[in-house]
Parts: C-alpha cells; sequence; structure tokens
C-alpha cells in the first residue's frame, strides 16, 4: 500500500527505502540477457558482483551471485561475455541501491551468438540497410582519412604505413576507440560521428585486426550498424582477417579483408599510377608520332604531283582546252551561220519567184484605172480614160485611144 504522507507528516528516509524494498521483493525471478562489463571478486567474500549491461541501450544494472555459483560456472565467466541470468530484483535499503540477485547463469554459445547475429543481420537487411544501391564509391584520392582503431595497435600501424608508402601525401584524422569489450561500440559509434561531423574527412576506415567471434561481437552491434548507415562519409570496414565477417562489412560502403587491404582500397599507388602516367605518355607519343608521320607522308605524296611541282602545268593544260573550245565554238557558230545564209538565200529566191515584180522583169506589166483598180477586161476602159501602167522600174501614165476585144481561142 502506498504511504499516506504530507508536507505536515513526511516519511523519514529509513520508511521510503523499506517500503520500496518491499515492493520490489513482492516481485518474482526474471530472465535478463546481457552482456557482462565488469566482475569484481573482492578476497574473503563469498559473493561475486557483477555488471550486466544492456547490448544496445546505454544501460546496466548491478548483479550479485554467489561465489559457489560463480565458480562453478564452465566456461568461466569474463568481462565481455554473453549471459542469460535468471535473478530476483533485490533493493538494498542500507545505500539505496538496485541489484538482480542471480540464481541461474547461462553463458551463450557460439552458435547462439551465431543464430542472434543471423537474426539481426536478416532484420536489418530487411530494412535495406544493406542494399547495394546505398554504397556510395571511394573517393580517388582522399585529402584526409578518418581512422578509428586502438591506439598503437597492429591495424593501426599497418594502414599508415601502407598508405603512407603508397601515397606520401594522405592524411590521417586519427580517433582512438576500444575495439574490445563492453564499451567498444559505444567508444566506435563517438569516433564515427566526430569524424563524420569532420567536412575535412573524405573517408572513414574502421580498423581491427583478428579475433574471436565473441571478440569481434561490438562491429555486429545494431547501434553501431545504423550509425554507420546514417553516415555522408564513405565508411571502410577493415575488421579482422578474410574469414571474419561481422554485419558491419555489410553496411560498410567497401569491405577490406585486412587493414593492410583497407590502405590499398583507400588511396591509390603513387609508384603504379606514375607508371600509368608514364605508359600513358608513350602511347600518346606514339599514336601522335604515327599520326605526325601519315600527315607528312601525304603532303610529301601531295607535293610530289606535277601539279604541285609545276602548277603552270595545269593552267596550261586548261588554257589549250579553252582554246580548243573557242575553236570548235567558232567552228559551230560559222557553220550555223552559213546554213542560216544558205536557207536565207533560198527563201529570198523562191520569194522572188512567187514576187509580181519578177514577172514585171519579164516584161509583163499591171494596168490600172484612175482609181487604182487593175483592169482587167476592155470593158472597163473607155476611150480617152486615163490608165497608169506598172512596170518593172515603175509607172507609165498613157491616156486611151482606143480598146480592141480580142476572142480566146481553145485547143
Amino acid at each position: 500500500m502506498a504511504l499516506e504522507t504530507s508536507a505536515e507528516k513526511p516519511a523519514p528516509v529509513r520508511a521510503i527505502a523499506n517500503a520500496i524494498s518491499g515492493w520490489i521483493d513482492r516481485l518474482g525471478a526474471v530472465w535478463v540477457e546481457g552482456q557482462v562489463a565488469q566482475v569484481s571478486r573482492r578476497p574473503g567474500m563469498a559473493t561475486v558482483f557483477m555488471t550486466l549491461r544492456d547490448s544496445v541501450a546505454d544501460i546496466s544494472v548491478p548483479v550479485t551471485c554467489s561465489r559457489l555459483l560463480f565458480d562453478g560456472l564452465e566456461p568461466p565467466v569474463v568481462e565481455g561475455a554473453s549471459v542469460v541470468i535468471h535473478a530476483k530484483p533485490s533493493y538494498y535499503a542500507n545505500r539505496g541501491t538496485l541489484s538482480l540477485q542471480a540464481r541461474s547463469i547461462r553463458m551463450v554459445g557460439l552458435g547462439e551468438l551465431l543464430a542472434r547475429i543471423e537474426r539481426r543481420r536478416q532484420l536489418l537487411a530487411a530494412e535495406g540497410l544493406f542494399a547495394q544501391e546505398r554504397k556510395r564509391r571511394l573517393p580517388f584520392l582522399p585529402q584526409r582519412v578518418g581512422l578509428v582503431t586502438a591506439s598503437g595497435s597492429a591495424a593501426e600501424r599497418d594502414v599508415l604505413e601502407n598508405a603512407g608508402r603508397r601515397w606520401p601525401g594522405v592524411g590521417f584524422e586519427t580517433v582512438y576507440a576500444s575495439m574490445q569489450g563492453t564499451r567498444s561500440a559505444a567508444e566506435v559509434i563517438e569516433a564515427v560521428r566526430r569524424l563524420d561531423a569532420d567536412p575535412a574527412v573524405d573517408v572513414i576506415v574502421i580498423a581491427r585486426g583478428g579475433g574471436s567471434v565473441e571478440d569481434l561481437l561490438p562491429f555486429s552491434d545494431e547501434g553501431l550498424i545504423r550509425v554507420v548507415a546514417a553516415t555522408r562519409t564513405p565508411v571502410v570496414s577493415a575488421i579482422g582477417h578474410e574469414p571474419d565477417s561481422p554485419l558491419l562489412d555489410l553496411v560498410a560502403d567497401v569491405r577490406a579483408s585486412t587493414p593492410t587491404d583497407a590502405a590499398k582500397l583507400i588511396v591509390p599507388d603513387v609508384a603504379q599510377e606514375r607508371a600509368g602516367i608514364d605508359h600513358t605518355r608513350e602511347r600518346l607519343r606514339r599514336a601522335l608520332g604515327g599520326w605526325l608521320e601519315r600527315e607528312q607522308a601525304r603532303l610529301d605524296a601531295i607535293r610530289s604531283r606535277p601539279a604541285m611541282a609545276d602548277p603552270r602545268t595545269l593552267l596550261d593544260a586548261r588554257a589549250a582546252e579553252l582554246a580548243d573550245s573557242r575553236a570548235r565554238i567558232r567552228r559551230c557558230l560559222e557553220h550555223r551561220l552559213d546554213r542560216a545564209a544558205d536557207d536565207i538565200g533560198h527563201h529570198r529566191a523562191r520569194a522572188r519567184a512567187l514576187s509580181p515584180l519578177a514577172t514585171l522583169q519579164r516584161g509583163y506589166s499591171v494596168l490600172q484605172d484612175a482609181d487604182g483598180h487593175v483592169v482587167t477586161s476592155v470593158a472597163a476602159v473607155a476611150a480617152g480614160a486615163s490608165l497608169s501602167v506598172r512596170v518593172a522600174d515603175g509607172r507609165i501614165h498613157v491616156t486611151t485611144t482606143s480598146t480592141e476585144h480580142i476572142e480566146e481561142t481553145h485547143d
């Protein structure tokens, strides 16, 4: 039942603490899953103190168990191990602390760990975090590389030495974090966020050497996977060796089999690039030289032609063709003119043959009266009439003295 308190009648601390203790004691035992963050075995005490940490959230709770129970575990519990504990919540009123009294501890075996990682992989894959279209290409030549690794580790040395040997001008921004243990995932998350917020960092490398499945558990942490998926900077995962495959490898933009391989992926090899440039330059030189030789040969062939050797040859030939064409045109025109003159002569002769003037020139004449009418009969002319006679070269004016009618005779 709730305590009845007021400002005038407050309850003492012991009453509140005892009430809380009573409420919690009425709770039943529960099964709890987590990761052992700390183990403390004090000499001479029959109780072992542990800290159980949540695998996703930054929440932990103290756990107590008997030394007999703890020592009887096989394999023994070590910091970083994943366990399932059957415990009863307990409130220690003297110190005001809540803890779990362990009654049974079960180690999470390797098979179960792998099964849980697989279920987590399927869940995250269904969300599309591992989709290929989310992958980003690494910059060809990053000016600054962010490195997340343990201080003084072999992975750090491999990345720095190999990258510096391949491209001496590359710069590194190294952020140290625990690569193993209960704080590893949280520290790696903080390091990735810090490097991703730096605009000078072009690519982030998370590097760690090999280890057991338990050692690499932080790199399958769901929180870390989601943070890497949300980064704006390309991420290279260089965790463990070739057979190791934490979930970080699936969400990263590029997976490196080893830290040394990561150094080869993030920066080009200056010797190879220089050799490639030299090879390309030589190919260009040969191509350009061959093109110049072909063009020079074409120029030489053009210059060797008679027309280019003596350009007047073409002019002379064209002048001769022009003169010949002019002569042909002249002959053709003269021939046509001659034919036209002949035709005109023939037409003139025919016209003259048909002309009355030609008849007059043969001695014939045309007799006309005063009105200009042609006289064709003696009946139309009276004696003393004035007439005109048209001859070949003019007219003769005459006066009729008399007329004579001549009878026509027919054979």
